[in-house]
């Protein structure tokens, strides 16, 4: 929809020009797959995700100090599933961007979009191979998905994907801490849905909110990124349970 304003804005410093790249091979992407025949099962398959995270991260979950941090990560940043109007705001805003922030956010919102894009493509990949062996999404089984994402051959992607969610957990994190979103997150919400920008202010305060009162939020990424490079070692390597990895924070719930 905003294609035009992607290209016709001037852009003049590294940061700008990479979030420009990614926003338009990005919008492209969103496009094909809108005609694609198999991407109404995305839903699907981004739920039974956010399931298979609660299940392997239950013990962070079920703990006061890092669940609402972890809700942001996993079901914002790691596996979102309805995300096309956030996205649209930020094309749409672009010009405004690279005009009013530092480089430093700029490279924040490329990682935010370049993970979008990585996961829906790696989502896409892997209902392709779940059709060529006959798999109904719906009745997805733990066997199924690990055999379909094994031969989908991504592990250099999916280890990407882990590194942006977080690089982006932690530049966010940063802002939030020190009122750099503040053009945005000032917003009231009724100015913010007048200008259409409600999915992405919605999105920036579910970051805020999760983030501002937790004073260990590395410690939390860091140990979702060793639990889901072990997840995908596991997988790789057919471990008869997967998804179940050993906690190392359980012996340390007092650190928040």
């Amino acid at each position: 929809m905003y294609r035009e304003r992607l290209t016709t804005t001037s852009v003049h410093s590294e940061s700008a020009q990479r979030l420009q790249r990614h926003l338009l091979a990005y919008h492209d992407f969103r496009n094909a797959k809108a005609q694609h025949p198999i991407a109404r099962w995305l839903p699907t398959l981004a739920r039974w995700q956010a399931e298979r995270l609660k299940a392997t991260h239950e013990d962070l979950f079920n703990h006061p100090g890092y669940r609402d941090g972890l809700v942001f990560l996993l079901t914002d940043l790691y596996a979102p599933e309805s995300i096309s109007r956030r996205d649209d705001d930020i094309d749409r805003i672009f010009p405004k961007m690279v005009k009013w922030l530092p480089d430093t956010l700029l490279d924040t919102f490329a990682g935010l979009v370049e993970l979008n894009h990585s996961t829906q493509y790696l989502d896409l990949c892997l209902l392709e191979t779940l059709q060529d062996h006959d798999v109904n999404p719906d009745t997805l089984t733990d066997s199924q998905y690990c055999e379909a994402f094994r031969d989908s051959d991504s592990r250099p992607q999916r280890q990407r994907q882990i590194d942006l969610v977080a690089d982006v957990g932690r530049q966010l994190n940063r802002y939030v801490k020190n009122r750099s979103l503040g053009w945005l997150l000032g917003m009231s919400r009724g100015p913010a849905d007048m200008a259409g920008l409600e999915d992405l202010h919605s999105f920036l305060h579910r970051g805020f909110q999760a983030f501002q009162t937790m004073d260990r939020v590395d410690t939390l990424i860091n140990e979702v990124v060793a639990r889901e490079t072990r997840v995908l070692d596991q997988i790789l390597a057919v471990h008869p349970q997967p998804f179940r990895v050993a906690p190392s924070l359980a012996r340390h719930a007092n650190v928040v």
